[in-house]
């Protein structure tokens, strides 16, 4: 890992709260990144996540932002989470006033994150001469608009990731000429777990296995994904009373014990390690959260001969739908938007198979080189004029 280009430390006054901001590069002075809150996060992780996104936005093909990340040691489901959200934005806010672009991430809502950088005048983090752009005003209007459309029943934001996962992995499936109605085990099912298994069901995959914070189910013949995410709670848990009788209910701990051909993990972090890593049966990893795979973990997947598609090829619909918009690459169009993702990530998943073949080498190895950032600037700060009394 490259070192990055700004670590900041944060100590709430209130909790034992610990947060960081690590800021890989700028372009253009400007960076993004999302913030995660869960009692595991540390800065190392909080540094791998923030280079994991500083590739991602290459891959984005966006040429206007580099890669941040904030994270937050803390219960997200306590009752003082919004709280101690509030308080950390605030002990980041002159950074966000300058550029850093702070979004949402695993356990915090893009909505909260908003609402308290409205709270101190702030709509979307800009650079200087970002906010004095009128054209760039106008996108934010625009992208504030598509917040609140949907399709297929979801809201916009929360598709757009799972889409592309669900696009990317197609894609990799049908370069492996793999069969028709592959089995797929999910991990997590938040927005996007619940967005990828849904779209994958339409592209004619069956969902065999979703495991949650509480659970694991299964059922060979596929599961209803429709009625599993219509009874799903605000953390992304299922609700059992919902089930099908045919259903399996087990630990969520057994995820990897359940046959499939494609195995897409979309919560937290280095959830296949080496402890586990040497059980999994499945052909095809596609990497919907960030990380997902330790080092030491991947090493096994790598031996084992299976193909992935990692991370920031596969997951990163969210920052194409924010850059897309507020640099006017796309349309904004709820449709327009979807079709440019599933263009990127197809694209994307393309170039990363092809060239592994060509090269005989590991998915991930290739990403690295193919994606590397290729831009490291300074952050954009205006010193105050100064005028000089005759």
């Amino acid at each position: 890992m490259t070192k990055p280009y700004l670590v900041v430390e944060w100590n709430d006054t209130e909790t034992d709260a610990q947060g960081w901001l690590v800021v890989h590069n700028f372009v253009n002075g400007y960076t993004g990144g999302g913030t995660r809150m869960h009692p595991t996060v540390t800065k190392e992780e909080v540094m791998r996540l923030a280079e994991a996104m500083a590739y991602k936005y290459m891959a984005s093909d966006s040429g206007t932002t580099g890669g941040c990340k904030a994270g937050i040691a803390y219960d997200y489901k306590a009752p003082d989470a919004y709280d101690v959200l509030r308080r950390f934005l605030i002990a980041m806010m002159p950074y966000v006033d300058i550029g850093v672009s702070l979004g949402s991430d695993l356990g915090t809502k893009y909505e909260d994150v908003l609402q308290i950088f409205s709270e101190f005048g702030i709509d979307i983090p800009l650079t200087p001469s970002m906010k004095e752009d009128p054209a760039v005003h106008q996108r934010i209007n625009d992208f504030n608009n598509l917040m609140k459309s949907r399709i297929d029943g979801f809201l916009l934001n929360d598709a757009v990731t799972g889409y592309g996962v669900a696009f990317a992995a197609d894609e990799a499936w049908n370069y492996k000429n793999g069969k028709d109605g592959a089995s797929v085990v999910i991990q997590g099912f938040g927005t996007v777990g619940a967005s990828a298994a849904y779209k994958l069901s339409e592209l004619g995959y069956k969902i065999v296995g979703i495991s949650d914070a509480n659970l694991l189910v299964t059922c060979e013949d596929g599961l209803d994904i429709q009625k599993l995410i219509k009874h799903k709670n605000v953390y992304g848990e299922m609700d059992k009373e919902y089930f099908e009788s045919n259903y399996t209910v087990r630990p969520n701990s057994d995820w990897l014990d359940v046959d499939c051909d494609i195995l897409i993990p979309c919560a937290l972090e280095d959830v296949i390690n080496a402890s586990n890593a040497d059980t999994v049966n499945a052909s095809l990893i596609v990497e919907a959260a960030n990380i997902p795979i330790s080092s030491e973990g991947d090493k096994i997947i790598k031996e084992k001969g299976i193909d992935i598609v990692n991370d920031f090829v596969a997951n990163l619909g969210a920052i194409r739908f924010y850059d897309a918009i507020v640099f006017g690459l796309v349309e904004p169009e709820p449709q327009a938007i979807m079709d440019d993702i599933e263009m990127l990530c197809r694209k994307n998943t393309q170039q990363l198979f092809r060239e592994a073949t060509k090269q005989n080498k590991y998915q991930r190895d290739v990403a690295y080189d193919v994606f590397e950032p290729e831009v490291s600037d300074l952050l954009e700060f205006k010193a105050p004029s100064t005028k000089v009394e005759a």
